[in-house]
Order: C-alpha cells, then sequence, then structure tokens
C-alpha cells in the first residue's frame, strides 16, 4: 500500500511547486492517488492512460517533468521514452514500474530515462525524486562540441579538423556526437547499438565496426596523430591527439 500520509501536510510543499507534470500511467487507482498527492503539494498535473497519448502531449514541450509508466497500452515505455529522446525533448522523465531487476533499471536509464522509481513505492519517496529532478539545472544548451582539434557544429551539421573538414553521412554524425560526448571514456558496441542505433536488443552484426572503420579514416587522415582507439575487447574511445 502506497503511503500517502504526507500529503494532508500543505506545509510541506516545495520549492519547485507550481511545476508542471504529466503522469502517463495506465493504473487508474495508482493514477489517481499520484494525481491527488502531487497537487496537494502544489503541482500542476496531467494524466494520460496510454503510451501513444502521453507521447503526444509530451511533444508539446510544455511538462517541466514527466512519470512514465514502464508498461503502457498502445506503446511500451521505453519506445515512448525513445521517441521522445530521439526528437530532442530533454524533458526530465522519472520511469515507474514493477519490473525492479537491475538490467531493466539500466534498460531504462539507457533509453534515457533520468530516474527509475520500483513499484511498490512510498509516496514520500516519488515526492523526493521528483523534488530533486526539478531542481537539476536544465540540459546544457550547447551546439559546438570541441575535443582537441575535433569540432562538431549541431546546427550547421559540419565537422572540422583543425582547418580541415570532415565530410559525415548522417549515421556517422550521430556516432561522432555520441563519441565526443563521450570523450575519454571507453565506448561498447552494445552502448552504440542501444544509443546510435536504437536497437532494443543486441543483434549479431558487424555494423557498429564497419561505421567505426569509416569514421576513423575520415577523422585520422595520413601523418595526423590518432584519435578514434579501439579499446581491445572492450570497444572504442575518442580522445585528442597525444603530443607527440
Amino acid at each position: 500500500m502506497h503511503e500517502v500520509a504526507m500529503a494532508a501536510d500543505a506545509d510541506a510543499k516545495p520549492e519547485t511547486a507550481r511545476a508542471s507534470i504529466l503522469l502517463v500511467e495506465d493504473d487508474l487507482e495508482l493514477a489517481a492517488e499520484i494525481v491527488a498527492v502531487l497537487r496537494a503539494r502544489g503541482y500542476l498535473v496531467s494524466h494520460v492512460a496510454t503510451g501513444l497519448a502521453g507521447q503526444a502531449q509530451a511533444h508539446e514541450g510544455r511538462f517541466d517533468l514527466l512519470i512514465l509508466d514502464r508498461m503502457l497500452p498502445e506503446r511500451d515505455g521505453l519506445a515512448v521514452l525513445e521517441a521522445l529522446r530521439s526528437a530532442g525533448i530533454r524533458t526530465p522523465v522519472l520511469l515507474l514500474s514493477a519490473l525492479g531487476a537491475v538490467d531493466e533499471r539500466v534498460a531504462g536509464l539507457k533509453a534515457g530515462g533520468d530516474d527509475y522509481l520500483v513499484k511498490p513505492f512510498a509516496f514520500v519517496e516519488l515526492a523526493a525524486r521528483i523534488e530533486a529532478l526539478l531542481r537539476r539545472p536544465p540540459p546544457s544548451l550547447e551546439t559546438v562540441l570541441r575535443v582537441g582539434p575535433l569540432v562538431l557544429d549541431l546546427i550547421g551539421r559540419t565537422a572540422r579538423r583543425g582547418e580541415r573538414e570532415v565530410e559525415l553521412l548522417p549515421t556517422e554524425f550521430k556516432l561522432l556526437e555520441y563519441l565526443m560526448r563521450h570523450v575519454g571514456q571507453v565506448v561498447t558496441r552494445g552502448m552504440l547499438l542501444e544509443d546510435v542505433w536504437h536497437y532494443r536488443f543486441l543483434p549479431h552484426t558487424n555494423v557498429v565496426d564497419v561505421h567505426i572503420g569509416k569514421l576513423r579514416r575520415k577523422l585520422d587522415a595520413a601523418g595526423e596523430a590518432p584519435m578514434l582507439h579501439s579499446i581491445r575487447g572492450a570497444g572504442f574511445m575518442l580522445r585528442p591527439p597525444m603530443d607527440v
């Protein structure tokens, strides 16, 4: 049974009161409880019960936070989340799910979720997680990424290494952006298949290696210090060229 006593405390409203929240939850009894608790704390709450309806409303971009059930009719919560992130919608998302296994939580976070709360939960914990997400600074509006001599213009969709223009196909551009956002980190094939190609499962394919090979040849021209490295048994890493 969820804890609802804290909803009666009118003086417990958070600093983020009046924030607008979209709840996407098909359990109507639970949804009614959540809506009542959050409205009592000063939030503006809208509720829909299907994945397609939630995706449509979230696309409007008028919410400060999305609370998204993992398993929904019409469209699964992870599919909704991936579609929103692919469309560039960066609204914080708190996933709710009865699926509490570690791999389920990891899948939710990799799909673009900001937090994951397992059912059944205490409403006091739900409120605390919401407040924490709403206190986060807004996502970076950075439109130009730089790693050493490499510059990626996200608006102009251009790439340069020093004075040299690097011509990239659309998938190569997305791949390079991902690597630049994870500079100095080992990026696995699984991460790339999930986050760049948006596979929901990990097929036996060499698509990552083929694209990495093409991208490496474009980034690291003859006579230039290499930037894109293969890490044996682990994956790949982009890092500034080492001083020679």
